[in-house]
Parts: C-alpha cells; sequence; structure tokens
C-alpha cells in the first residue's frame, strides 16, 4: 500500500479548507482592486471639467402671409403699323409728268404729290370749248329767228310750222350747249383726277416709280403713312378678358411703351382662333412702322397660398416638395407644399402649414427636421 492511501480523512479536510481559504483571498484581493481602481476613475472624471454644450444653429425665418392671388405676365407678338397707310395712285392712266415727293419726306393734308400729262385733256377741253361757243351763236341767231317768225305769224305773214320749226332748233341748240357742258365737266374731273393729293398728313413711304413712266389706272406709286400716333395689331387667345385690359406695356427690343386697347374686332381667326386687338402708344416716343413687338398682359390669378424664396424649396420624396418651418419651441419640421407658379426668385405655393408658419428662409440646406434652432432674424 502507497502512503497516500493511509491519509486519515483529517488531512484531507485540512488541505480543502486551506486551498478554499486561499481562493477566497485571491477574489477578495481582486474585488478590493477593481473596487479602487474605480474609484480612483470617478475621482479622475469628477476631476475633468465637462465639455460645453454645441450652440444652436442660427436661422433667418419668414413670417409667411397668406395671400388671395397671383400676377401673371403672358406675352403675345404683333406687328407695329400706322392708323392709317394707303397705297397711291391715279384713277386713270397716262405718263407721270411731276413726281413731286420723296421716300420718308413729310406732306401736309391736300399737299400735291404728283401729276400727270395733261396736254391731250387740255386740247378737249378747248375743243369743246369753241364747239360750245358755236353752239351759243347758233342758239343766239334762232331765238331771234323765233322771235321775227313769232311776230310774222301773228300778221299772218308765216305759217305756225315755221314758228314751230324755228323753235325745235332752238331747243336743240339748247341741249347741244348743255351736252358739251356735260363733256367740259367731264374733262374738268379727268383733269382734276390727274393730280394726286395727299389724303392726310403723314410721311412717304416706300415709291414704285420714279417719274416719266406712263402708268396704268390704279397703279401704285407710293404708300403714304399717318404719322399721328402708331397701333399695335395682336391676335389675343379667348382665354384673355378683354374687358380687363386697360393700361399694358408692349416690349421692342427689350424696351417697354405704355400703351392702351383701343379696338377689338368681333370676329375670330378661323386658323389661329385668336380675336384681333389694336393697341395704341400713349407716350410721345414711338417706334418705327414694321417692327414685331409684344404686348406684356398681367393676368392675376384667384387661389389662395403664399411667397416664398425659390431657395427655400427642398425636392421630397416622389414629386413632392416640401420647405422646413421652425415650430413654436424652434425645431425643425418638415411641411409639404404644392407649387402653384415660379418666378426667377420665388414661388407661389400651398402646403400643409398653418397661417403665419415661420419658414426657414435661407440656409435650409444647414439643419434637418427635428434638430433645435435659435432665431437669428424674423421678416
Amino acid at each position: 500500500m502507497t502512503p497516500s492511501a493511509h491519509q486519515s480523512p483529517f488531512r484531507r479536510s485540512v488541505r480543502w479548507i486551506a486551498s478554499t481559504a486561499l481562493t477566497l483571498a485571491v477574489l477578495a484581493g481582486a474585488a478590493l482592486g477593481v473596487g479602487l481602481g474605480a474609484d480612483a476613475l470617478a475621482d479622475r472624471a469628477e476631476a475633468t471639467e465637462a465639455p460645453a454644450a454645441a450652440a444652436l444653429t442660427p436661422v433667418d425665418i419668414l413670417r409667411l402671409t397668406p395671400t388671395t392671388g397671383y400676377a401673371i405676365s403672358r406675352q403675345f407678338t404683333g406687328q407695329i403699323e400706322a392708323q392709317q397707310s394707303v397705297a397711291l395712285s391715279f384713277e386713270l392712266g397716262g405718263r407721270l409728268e411731276i413726281l413731286s415727293v420723296d421716300e420718308g419726306d413729310h406732306v401736309t393734308e391736300g399737299q400735291v404729290l404728283a401729276r400727270l400729262d395733261t396736254e391731250l385733256l387740255d386740247a378737249d377741253r378747248a375743243r369743246l370749248s369753241a364747239a360750245r361757243d358755236a353752239f351759243e351763236a347758233q342758239r343766239s341767231f334762232a331765238e331771234r329767228e323765233l322771235a321775227r317768225n313769232a311776230a310774222l305769224s301773228d300778221q299772218g305773214f308765216a305759217s305756225q310750222a315755221r314758228v314751230d320749226q324755228s323753235q325745235a332748233t332752238r331747243d336743240e341748240l339748247t341741249a347741244r350747249i348743255a351736252e358739251t357742258d356735260a363733256a367740259i365737266a367731264a374733262i374738268d374731273i379727268r383733269l382734276e383726277k390727274s393730280v394726286l393729293l395727299a389724303p392726310f398728313a403723314g410721311r412717304v413711304g416706300a415709291q414704285t416709280v420714279d417719274g416719266g413712266e406712263t402708268l396704268a389706272a390704279g397703279q401704285s406709286l407710293m404708300t403714304l403713312m399717318d404719322q399721328t400716333t402708331p397701333r399695335l395689331r395682336v391676335g389675343l387667345p379667348l382665354t384673355v378678358e378683354m374687358a380687363r385690359l386697360g393700361a399694358v406695356e408692349i416690349e421692342i427690343d427689350q424696351a417697354r411703351f405704355p400703351a392702351r386697347l383701343v379696338q377689338i374686332r368681333p370676329d375670330i381667326d378661323p386658323v389661329t382662333r385668336t380675336r384681333t386687338a389694336l393697341f395704341e402708344f400713349t407716350s410721345d416716343n414711338v417706334p418705327a412702322f414694321g417692327q414685331t413687338a409684344s404686348i406684356v398682359i398681367d393676368h392675376r390669378i384667384e387661389t389662395p397660398g403664399v411667397w416664398v424664396p425659390l431657395d427655400a424649396l427642398q425636392e421630397g420624396t416622389g414629386s413632392l416638395w416640401t420647405v422646413l418651418v421652425v415650430d413654436e419651441r424652434n425645431v425643425v419640421r418638415h411641411a409639404a407644399v404644392e407649387v402653384l407658379h415660379a418666378e426667377s426668385d420665388r414661388v407661389f405655393l400651398r402646403g400643409s402649414f398653418e397661417p403665419g408658419a415661420r419658414l426657414i428662409r435661407e440656409g435650409a440646406h444647414r439643419v434637418t427636421p427635428g434638430q433645435s434652432v435659435r432665431i437669428a432674424s424674423e421678416s
């Protein structure tokens, strides 16, 4: 038998008690070390100053004020024209003898612009005048002869037939004189129509003749344009409320001129489905004729909404747009909006915010929903 086999139970109990005591001592020492280390860390943490709280982000806000609608500017293109513009011509054909004006000249009403050669008409009038004188002399003789025959007939020395013949001769000559007078009047009318007069004061436009040509009846010589006040002729769609058109602006080469509506045609263009409107310039500085111009019409849309800066608009999920507002606790919140009209620097919209809400006007990219902010300024 080995010596370990003969150990008594008492020794084994002593060894177990010693091993257990040693283990408990080690555990107690470890616990004491952990406690002392925790106390040291706590003391060190208490001795270190806490970091300062982060400053709130300052934002500029805009108090949203509801309005009843917005106005949009619509442009329609038209043509500048004179109030009166006519192509002048002679009613009769003939050789153009005198052309007394040139392109661009100012003329007055009734001024002579051109004249036809009237030599043949003058000769015809002279011939008819001579013929009338001859008929007048013959009628004078016929009246004297009628008086003599009437006296002889009363005395019984001439028949009634001779008296009637003398009277017929006198009446025929009277009719020939009247016919000649009518022919002379026709010659005078032709002479009058051989002179072209200005029907109104204005300026001479394009000329198609230079003088000396043989003209046909109705052949155009020149254009005469009224210089008082030019007009804009433009076609407006039926959606434009003509009754509300008052003072408008006409835009030409980025310059604007005040104007007013003077006339609307009652018919509708079958191709463009527009109504022709005439606008008259109300300023002394008027443009040249023939230019292309645009009329600017302000059209008001009646619908509730608010104006916000374009920079305040953010793209949301899908096709939604959002803006950032600040609630009563100065916390940033999302608000979904519907854009009704956009301009270069602002938009008109309506959304899920209350009237008088505070919109983050600028710097919305610096904050996020749920973040507390500081109000730097309000407008």
